[in-house]
């Protein structure tokens, strides 16, 4: 079958071999410079330039017809977009989905609110292309990956959360606290999609013990981890050593968040995806 999957940048996916891919990808804007969220973007100039930027900012979803774009001219598409409490890419995405069924009758679009973003938007797009390669029919990869969505998690530890509060993503006073004396904030993708703060921790060490034991409390047993970090590669690393001696090798992938995670987990943030399964 003529399948492929779209996605919006807040995957942290810029190219995907294993099955025909296409991103949306979305923009992060200032007063004094927009930058876009694709193969293009040095995002770590993005960060040390937001580091020192005191102006307004904010995050732009790709519109209808850069999903259409997207979409290209495949018979079955699979589209996952970033959690729609925190975007409006699902609803663009929604849209373009029904301009091109009734333009193209035969084809059809998936879409999927993740409720999450980045490392867990990515373990939902393995899965997609791993039914794929095993056959499955598009009915099958629809009711087979909406169960896996239930099996999957997010947790997040970040140093700073300006961002997220600017934006209305999180409360000011739950913001003030991360960064406060060397005080990280723990939390999750709830699942209704918005982000929930957990814990508040001290240090590193004990940022990183929280995220282990939070890891534990969400269900992870040895399952797929995808962490991606916003400029704080010692911590993921880490996070992967804890778990190897508790697990074995597990199945671990470590990379650096793409520019729209950058933005919202800022210098030090990392985002892990996870497996209950």
């Amino acid at each position: 079958m003529n399948y492929k999957i779209v996605t919006d940048s807040s995957a942290d996916m810029l190219n995907f071999d294993a099955v025909p891919f296409a991103i949306a990808p979305l923009k992060i804007v200032t007063t004094e410079k927009e930058y876009y969220d694709d193969k293009n973007l040095d995002v770590t100039e993005m960060v040390n330039d937001l580091l020192k930027y005191k102006g307004k900012s904010s995050s732009s979803c790709p519109n209808t017809d850069d999903w259409l774009n997207a979409f290209g001219d495949a018979q079955y598409i699979f589209c996952v977009t970033i959690t729609a409490t925190l975007s409006g890419c699902y609803n663009a995405a929604c849209v373009a989905k029904q301009l091109y069924e009734e333009q193209y009758p035969e084809r059809k679009v998936f879409v999927i609110n993740s409720l999450t973003t980045g490392p867990e938007m990515k373990l939902i797009i393995e899965k997609i292309s791993e039914l794929m390669v095993f056959g499955k029919s598009y009915e099958e990869i629809c009711q087979e990956i909406t169960d896996y969505t239930t099996k999957t998690g997010l947790l997040f530890m970040l140093e700073s959360m300006k961002n997220l509060a600017n934006n209305g993503r999180v409360s000011h006073l739950i913001a003030k606290a991360a960064g406060l004396l060397g005080i990280r904030v723990i939390g999750k993708a709830s699942d209704k999609g918005d982000l929930q703060p957990l814990d508040k921790a001290r240090g590193e060490q004990k940022a990183r013990t929280t995220v282990i034991d939070r890891l534990h409390e969400e269900g992870y047993r040895g399952g797929k981890l995808r962490i991606a970090h916003c400029q704080n590669p010692y911590f993921a690393e880490s996070i992967k050593y804890i778990l190897y001696k508790e697990f074995g090798k597990i199945d671990v992938e470590i990379y650096e968040c793409r520019g729209l995670c950058s933005f919202y987990a800022e210098k030090g943030g990392v985002l892990v995806g996870f497996e209950r399964i």
